[in-house]
């Protein structure tokens, strides 16, 4: 496979679509700004690289905002924490290493960003891709109150093959993507030009009151969402995702990677795990990058690289392609026609039990494993990857039908996730409750021909028990943590209220 270096400061035609045309259908005077949403990083971004790219050739200036909703699917602190942290580190790194000014707004984007745009006279908005529909929409409603004379562009930086050229219709299954994705790699999965060498050559006049405090924002957001906490087990930031990546100490590709192919599926050693998906969420690091510095190490491990590989682009890229061309990809109306017939055949069977989701999201079932994942999640905000599909699929067994049994999941792991409100979310609960992108099985009640999964079949594959115990003893250190924190906070208050001698 071809592993060439893009040119200076160019980005491949295919990567780039144009949403909104100039009334006079060229290039304005005026400066470029990229609104950053998905892909919250410096380097390997070939947004911002067009953004570069785009503001030299026509010699005005760039700048890079980003806008904070004030409520975007419900995130809590737990998300807000970790993408706020990563963007200031972001933010700091472009204001005073690539002399790039970053802005970032709170509000509707909608608003937000046209406001901007026509105060500062750009000529052209680059953005990044999201196959979501509330992105989707705030695009278009972007598109319709900037000025005639701006161009809008979206790039996606954030599939190896670009989502609109690996296919222009809905695809069946990882089978009928993997074919047209592995056409074009050769073509997309490149090495990125470094973004210090191609700075801009003309500079923002920044006011002189533009700074962002960010200790009062990161305070504030974790005050609102306090309900579901940060965790500490995840660094935020690119610096941290390029350590999980290819670090000395416990990286990925570096350290970990000889049994991925093997470990991936046993819940009971999650350190075989990439541990890249909190990163890869929020464009901390480019899938990309992964990519490119695993295919690599394919000659010595062939089929651990193999496998990531098919996880990190065919399976992603087929996530994004459903939430892109299926406007119902959170809603049982997205499933094949085959599974919708079976689940409604059976929506009226009988259960053994019955949750509610207050029971559900308390971990009050009478199944000590699914408990125990759904803990995890909550308390850990990553559940084991096969742990999702098993849990998924008793929460179909267990509520009044499958309507329910996916609102409940999709609420319950964007609340705790720390990688939901994710197109791989959407379709890994549509694929465990729904079939999407999966076959007919045998029928059987509740599920119909929905793929099955039980207890005894985890005991088969994996030590139930040491699970069970794992997080268990997770839940205990995490909930002791959390007393000694709030103790050492108690200390210090009353030590600041006792007056000095």
């Amino acid at each position: 496979m071809a592993s060439k270096l893009a040119s200076p400061m160019t980005v491949q035609a295919g990567r780039i679509r144009t949403l909104k045309t100039s009334s006079s259908g060229e290039a304005g005077s005026g400066p470029v700004v990229y609104w950053m949403f998905r892909d919250q990083r410096v380097r390997d971004n070939w947004a911002l690289i067009h953004a570069v790219a785009e503001a030299n050739k026509a010699n005005v200036p760039v700048a890079v905002v980003f806008n904070l909703f004030h409520s975007f699917l419900d995130a809590k602190s737990r998300h807000l924490g970790f993408m706020l942290r990563g963007l200031r580190q972001l933010g700091h790194r472009m204001q005073n290493t690539l002399q790039i000014p970053f802005f970032l707004f709170q509000g509707e984007a909608e608003e937000t960003v046209p406001t901007f745009l026509r105060e500062c006279g750009a000529s052209l908005l680059v953005t990044d891709f999201s196959p979501l529909r509330e992105i989707r929409r705030c695009k278009e409603e972007i598109c319709k109150r900037v000025s005639d004379s701006v161009t809008v562009h979206e790039v996606d930086a954030h599939n190896v093959v670009p989502l609109w050229v690996a296919s222009d219709k809905l695809e069946y299954s990882a089978k009928t993507i993997r074919t047209k994705i592995n056409k074009r790699l050769s073509e997309y999965l490149i090495d990125f030009p470094e973004i210090e060498d191609n700075l801009p050559t003309r500079m923002w006049v920044l006011p002189e009151n533009h700074s962002i405090d960010w200790d009062d924002l990161i305070a504030d957001v974790l005050r609102r969402g306090a309900e579901v906490p940060e965790v500490d087990w995840c660094e935020p930031g690119e610096i941290a995702a390029r350590d999980v990546l290819m670090g000395s100490e416990n990286g990925f590709l570096t350290k970990r990677l000889k049994g991925y192919s093997v470990d991936r599926n046993n819940p009971c050693n999650p350190n075989a795990l990439s541990g890249l998906s909190p990163y890869l969420h929020f464009g901390q690091i480019s899938a990309q990058r992964c990519a490119f510095e695993a295919r690599k190490l394919r000659n010595s491990h062939p089929q651990a690289i193999d496998t990531f590989l098919e996880e990190l682009i065919v399976r992603r890229e087929l996530a994004d392609n459903y939430c892109f061309y299926e406007p119902h990809y959170d809603s049982i109306k997205g499933a094949w026609g085959w599974a919708r017939n079976t689940l409604t055949e059976h929506a009226t069977d009988k259960r053994e039990h019955v949750y509610t989701r207050e029971q559900l999201e308390k971990a009050q079932t009478a199944d000590p494993l699914w408990n125990a994942s759904q803990l995890e999640m909550v308390h850990k905000g990553k559940m084991h990857g096969f742990m999702r599909m098993y849990w998924a699929k008793k929460i179909l067994e267990w509520t009044r039908g499958p309507e329910e049994a996916l609102e409940i999941s999709l609420y319950l792991n964007d609340k705790y996730e720390l990688d939901g409100r994710d197109p791989n979310g959407y379709v890994g609960c549509m694929w465990s409750i729904c079939g999407v992108h999966d076959q007919g099985w045998k029928e059987r009640p509740i599920f119909g021909k929905i793929r099955y999964m039980n207890y005894a079949g985890c005991k088969r594959k994996f030590d139930v028990d040491k699970y069970i115990a794992y997080v268990n003893k997770l839940v205990r250190d995490l909930k002791k943590r959390k007393a000694e924190n709030l103790l050492s906070q108690r200390e210090k208050v009353l030590r600041s209220c006792v007056p000095e001698d």
